[in-house]
């Protein structure tokens, strides 16, 4: 999974909280494990459509929607913008600056939020593509595959990496850019991008050493309520290992954990990252907010005054940008 456009409160809901303690650090059994998402909608817990085959189309694509702009910034690089006819969740282009920035904004806007099936099918696309399986059909309102399929667009998603082990890298990145090179004929441009962002990550990694202990999270622990972190499964977690870091939710095998406020405390994380792009606030609040919490008050992190705040758009999806996620929390690591 990869959150899109979920609320705080959303995600909370969505994913469930239950506390934990009492565990040794190192054992999965540390980590809460909520119930397997099983229904779409905001009052459920949602499930990721399983990821659909390849797209199949006689000839590269003419005419594109991106749910995301997070899709639509990869397709740009790959140089087929041109073929975008709208996108949605362009919140996403906020990450980026310069003329790649006045590029984006370009691209015409089918929906501000996660992607309205109606826009989407509107827009007669002969292909829909995100980076998260959760655009289609995992929020409401959202088209689903079948749908689009009906409608006569294929479509290609970035699909999560099986779940019997923890995030090492970025992978899911790369093979996805790849696929999507594929599919529109410019395998060349898919390999060169690829690399780009290789050399970008290899540039800012830090591997070496004893690896800091991280804590993930986009909210301030709230009193009397489980931590919601990110876990082992998701993109961030092999983002903060290039970076150096060991996230203290790793042993969860799921993209969203949920840890007492005394396992939190008893991991003693000592960086925090900081992940934007969910609170209604701005950067330095929700960062002020987080680390003026009473149950964080205690930990190295805070003590040592050792954070990164990083956009969740280019931190829990496959982004161009990747790499500058790995450099922001290394630099924050290693500082």
């Amino acid at each position: 999974m990869r959150a899109l456009r979920w609320t705080v409160a959303a995600v909370t809901v969505l994913f469930g909280l239950s506390a934990c303690g009492g565990a040794d650090p190192a054992s999965p059994a540390a980590a809460s494990s909520p119930a397997a998402p099983s229904s779409v909608g905001m009052g459920g817990h949602p499930k990721a459509p399983a990821c659909p085959e390849p797209p199949r189309l006689s000839s590269p694509p003419r005419r594109v929607v991106t749910m995301d702009g997070g899709a639509a910034a990869i397709l740009e690089r790959l140089g087929v913008a041109d073929r975008i006819v709208g996108t949605a969740a362009p919140d996403f282009f906020k990450a980026f600056t310069g003329e790649e920035a006045a590029k984006l904004a370009k691209i015409p806007v089918l929906d501000p939020g996660q992607g309205n099936a109606e826009a989407v099918i509107a827009a007669k696309p002969d292909l829909v593509v995100g980076i998260s399986g959760y655009s289609f059909g995992g929020f409401d309102g959202t088209p689903t595959v079948a749908q689009l399929a009906k409608a006569g667009a294929e479509s290609l998603v970035a699909c999560d990496a099986a779940k019997g082990s923890a995030v090492k890298d970025l992978s899911s990145t790369t093979a996805f850019i790849l696929q999507a090179a594929k599919v529109f004929g410019v395998e060349q441009r898919g390999a060169e991008l690829v690399a780009q962002i290789t050399a970008s990550i290899d540039a800012a990694k830090r591997t070496s050493g004893t690896p800091m202990r991280v804590l993930a999270l986009s909210a301030p622990p709230a009193a009397g309520r489980p931590v919601m972190v990110q876990g082992g499964t998701g993109l961030a977690n092999g983002v903060i290992a290039l970076a150096g870091g060991r996230n203290i939710a790793e042993d969860a095998l799921q993209d969203f954990a949920s840890l007492s406020a005394e396992e939190v405390v008893r991991r003693d994380p000592q960086a925090i990252v900081v992940i934007s792009g969910f609170s209604p606030g701005g950067d330095d609040d929700l960062l002020n907010s987080i680390r003026s919490s009473p149950v964080l008050a205690g930990t190295t992190a805070v003590r040592e005054g050792r954070f990164a705040v990083v956009p969740q758009s280019i931190l829990l999806s496959p982004s161009v940008l990747n790499g500058e996620a790995v450099a922001k929390i290394a630099e924050a690591l290693h500082k």
